[in-house]
């Protein structure tokens, strides 16, 4: 007679369990790195933060811009792929920021008259274009608006103000600048949207005048604030508001142009 067969043991729940236990390590691993990027880039909301509301005239609670901010980082760090986005940083600061705005959104920063002010001058612009074909100096447009040259830059330069948010993405009157550039796609078709769009901006930005284009660099491309941008450039910082306003006037100008 045999012996009795001795019951086996089913590999099947034990790999499940190993499955399981090591999923949620992944899972451990992965909050944690992700708390980390918080911790990490926190100072990078207070920054954002300082360069929106640098170019306002008008006190703004910060507090709450910085809590809206902070949302925005940790819903950065939950989102990110490292796979299918750019690095960290650069997806953190654009969806950062976009908090920031989606903040300011339902505030007002330019009257009326600024606007009616604004649409005067771009028609202005628009006629000396299609006469000379050559893009008109600030004194050539100030005149054909009626303005003078003192009004003319106090009127470009408080519409920048709402203009500064609509480069931020705030304001649907005009081109986004920093929404041009797709970010964290890299499909072939948004790839070369991007190489397009990073050409159109480069073009507009080439075509300003050197003092206009310096301001632009500085402060958009090395993230420069006003103060620093003047110190370099050994003039006031209203003045390097003055010429930052004109110098996005002319790059909106010149890419609905490039649109149209």
């Amino acid at each position: 007679m045999s012996a009795p067969t001795e019951p086996t043991v089913s590999d099947a729940p034990v790999a499940k369990a190993q499955s399981q236990a090591q999923a949620a390590y992944a899972e451990e691993s992965a909050k944690a790195r992700q708390d980390q990027r918080i911790i990490d880039y926190l100072p990078l909301v207070r920054h954002i933060v300082g360069k929106v509301t640098a170019n306002l005239r008008q006190r703004v609670e910060t507090e709450d811009l910085i809590s809206a901010g902070t949302v925005g980082l940790v819903r950065a760090a939950r989102a990110y792929k490292p796979d299918k986005h750019a690095e960290f940083k650069t997806y953190a600061y654009i969806r950062v920021r976009g908090a920031v705005i989606d903040e300011l959104r339902s505030r007002s920063f330019a009257s009326t008259g600024v606007h009616r002010q604004i649409r005067k001058i771009r028609e202005a612009y628009q006629d000396l274009l299609a006469e000379t074909g050559q893009v008109p100096d600030d004194a050539q447009i100030a005149a054909r608006a009626g303005l003078s040259l003192r009004g003319y830059y106090h009127t470009v330069e408080e519409g920048s103000r709402q203009h500064f948010l609509s480069i931020h993405g705030m304001d649907e009157d005009g081109p986004c600048l920093a929404n041009l550039i797709p970010a964290g796609s890299a499909s072939p078709e948004h790839q070369a949207q991007k190489r397009e769009m990073i050409r159109r901006l480069t073009c507009a930005i080439q075509e300003l005048p050197d003092r206009d284009r310096h301001v632009i660099l500085l402060y958009y491309q090395r993230d420069l604030t006003m103060k620093e941008v003047a110190e370099t450039l050994g003039v006031t910082e209203s003045r390097v508001s003055q010429v930052h306003a004109g110098a996005l006037f002319r790059l909106s100008m010149k890419l609905q142009e490039d649109a149209s």
